[in-house]
C-alpha cells in the first residue's frame, strides 16, 4: 500500500503547471496541474494544485488552495452572439467569424496574506483585500474587505478577522513588504498581532 502511495505523489508531481506570460516570484510556487496565464504571483505566494488563474495580481503570503478559479474571460453581453466565434481574438475553437475587437480578460486584483480556500471559484475583476479570507468552495462576485471572511454561494461576509483598530494597524504595518530578515525577527510573535507595534 505504501508503494503505491508514493508511486501516485510522483504521478501527480509529474503534471507540472503551465505558466504563460507571467511573473512568478522566485520564492513563490505554482503546484501541479495548475494553468496560470498573465499573471504576478508575489513573495511566498503559491496557487495549489489543479487551478486556474488569468489575468490576475497577487501579492505576497497569499495560500491560494486546490482547484480554484480565479479570473478568466468574459463574454459580450450586448451583441447579439455570446459566442467568441462571432468577435476576432484566439479562442478553443478555432474559428471567428468577425474580427470585430472585443476585450474578453478582466483583470482581478488580490492582496496580500490572503488566503483563498479550496474550491473557490473568484470572478474577473473583483478584488480580494489584504488580510481576507475565502472559505472552502466559495463563489465570489464581489469586491471583499481587508481582514474580511467570506463564504458561500454566493459568498457573503461572515465577519472580520480583527477590531477596525487592529485591523488599520495591520494594514499600515505592511509586513508582507518588509525583507526577510525582518519577518523572521518578528515571526514567532506572529500569533498576537500586537507584536507588530508593542516591540516597535
Amino acid at each position: 500500500m505504501k508503494l503505491s502511495y508514493y508511486y501516485a505523489k510522483l504521478i501527480k508531481k509529474l503534471r507540472i503547471p503551465a505558466v504563460r506570460n507571467s511573473v512568478i516570484d522566485k520564492t513563490a510556487k505554482v503546484c501541479s496541474g495548475s494553468n496560470v496565464v498573465d499573471t504576478q504571483l508575489g513573495r511566498y505566494s503559491y496557487i495549489g494544485n489543479d487551478s486556474t488563474v488569468v489575468d490576475c495580481r497577487i501579492g505576497n503570503f497569499c495560500s491560494i488552495s486546490d482547484n480554484c478559479v480565479i479570473g478568466g474571460m468574459t463574454h459580450p453581453l450586448d451583441h447579439v452572439s455570446t459566442s467568441p466565434v462571432m468577435h476576432a481574438g484566439r479562442n478553443c475553437l478555432k474559428k471567428n467569424f468577425s474580427d470585430r475587437p472585443y476585450h474578453a480578460a478582466v483583470h482581478t486584483e488580490i492582496g496580500s496574506d490572503v488566503w483563498i480556500g479550496a474550491g473557490c471559484f473568484i470572478k474577473g475583476g473583483v478584488r480580494l483585500s489584504d488580510g481576507c479570507v475565502i472559505g472552502m468552495g466559495s463563489v465570489v462576485t464581489k469586491d471583499v474587505g481587508p481582514y474580511e471572511i467570506w463564504a458561500g454561494n454566493p459568498a457573503r461576509m461572515i465577519r472580520k478577522r480583527f477590531d477596525d483598530s487592529t485591523v488599520e494597524r495591520l494594514l499600515k504595518s505592511e509586513w508582507w513588504n518588509w525583507p526577510d530578515d525582518k519577518i523572521a525577527q518578528y515571526a514567532a510573535g506572529f500569533d498576537d498581532p500586537a507584536v507588530l507595534w508593542d516591540k516597535d
